[in-house]
């Protein structure tokens, strides 16, 4: 990654969780992180390197930014408009000193992180609210740069809060579970809950969406075991979710992505929690590719499904998700080839998995529609995957699309 380096390259050591928090060999950390001392510059733990080595890596500039977004150092919802809100940051000290060439510089950075990964919604929304904190200030360069430190720094404080409410909601659902199993005489069978992707803290600031009721549940003394899609073509189930249930002591075993049917056809899935990378005002919702599957797995066989988000993620400005929500397509070579430790060397390498003349696709989402999803977890709390639902709990939110229509 240009104009970066690697900060450390250490042993992976195991985390453990210290009052809501992420540690990593004794060490507390987020996914990112300013620099002290150093405008614009922040650090962040480099997801390619995961589960076998645990490595963070500077951004300096504009372009590393866009970079690390779109080569997936980082990724997950919140985690990406927490970096669009520093990398919005970076641009404001790398920026002209006079108004016009100030205003510029940052518009041609938004629009430059804006299209790295064009479904998820926290990217433009943070981009959106940095460029609104600057623009307040009348384009003053001096006085938009500490806007946006200010703004980088508050879009980051914020969904690590709302991740732990989120965490605080969803415990609730775990434990009506655990109550009904125990009326049922299955007290010593644990709530298997099943995921999709990673939506743990690594994929926000901190905490997570879909995984922090599962933590806030582990932390509370309930039997909980989860199933881990490995989630193809990237593996972040396998590969960053596992990593996270692991050290954290969460009972959990990774499975191939369609296994969940089977799973749920023999009961053997109490709930199905997944975070999300756009959810429209009407309630659908579009997440790693792989998720519609499984809701209809779970529709089919009477499983409870689940999305959990933090109000960022919503975009309000849509309402029919599969006709609305661009879908990105990403490099076929992502499906022809699976990255991994090799068994021989132990070193991480590639491997072709389909004949060499073969072509690929590679479309990185799908959208379940609000009909398939029982509930939405937020920082607010549970609501109807419908546009009713969602208003109960965001009224002043919803009624920016009503005006629209």
């Amino acid at each position: 990654m240009r104009g970066s380096r690697y900060r450390s390259d250490v042993s992976l050591p195991p985390i453990r969780r210290y009052n809501g928090f992420m540690n990593v060999n004794g060490r507390h950390y987020r996914t990112i992180w300013p620099v002290e001392g150093r405008s614009g510059v922040v650090s962040i733990i480099d997801q390619r390197e995961l589960p076998h080595r645990f490595v963070t890596l500077d951004l300096r500039t504009v372009e590393d930014y866009a970079q690390a977004i779109a080569d997936m150092a980082v990724r997950g919802a919140g985690l990406i408009g927490a970096t669009a809100a520093y990398g919005m940051w970076a641009a404001s000290v790398m920026a002209p000193g006079d108004t016009k060439g100030f205003r510029a510089f940052v518009e041609t950075a938004g629009d430059k992180l804006m299209r790295t990964r064009p479904t998820a919604v926290n990217l433009a929304w943070a981009v959106g609210r940095q460029l609104d904190a600057m623009s307040g200030e009348n384009w003053n360069p001096r006085a938009a740069r500490e806007a946006a430190q200010r703004g980088a720094s508050d879009i980051a404080e914020a969904d690590a809060k709302m991740c732990r409410t989120i965490g605080a909601h969803g415990l609730g659902i775990i434990q009506k579970i655990r109550l009904q199993k125990d009326k049922d005489g299955r007290r010593n069978e644990p709530v298997h809950i099943l995921t999709h992707c990673n939506a743990g803290w690594l994929a926000f600031v901190d905490y997570g969406s879909a995984l922090s009721p599962i933590y806030a549940a582990y932390d509370a003394g309930l039997n909980v075991h989860v199933w881990v899609d490995e989630t193809r073509p990237r593996l972040q189930g396998a590969a960053l979710t596992a990593w996270e249930l692991g050290s954290h002591g969460v009972p959990h075993d990774v499975v191939a992505d369609n296994a969940g049917g089977h799973l749920m056809r023999h009961a053997l899935v109490d709930l199905v929690i997944t975070g999300a990378d756009r959810v429209t005002s009407g309630g659908d919702a579009a997440n790693k590719i792989g998720t519609y599957l499984k809701a209809l797995a779970a529709a089919d066989n009477g499983v409870p499904f689940y999305i959990a988000l933090p109000s960022s993620t919503f975009d309000w400005n849509m309402d029919d998700g599969t006709a609305e929500i661009p879908i990105e397509e990403r490099n076929a070579e992502e499906v022809r080839y699976v990255r991994g430790l090799s068994r021989s060397t132990g070193r991480p390498d590639e491997v072709l998995i389909c004949p060499e003349k073969s072509g690929a696709r590679n479309w990185a989402f799908d959208v379940t529609p609000r009909r398939l999803i029982t509930g939405l977890i937020t920082e607010r709390g549970v609501c109807a995957a419908t546009r009713e639902g969602i208003a109960e709990l965001f009224p002043e939110c919803v009624q920016v699309f009503n005006d629209m229509v």
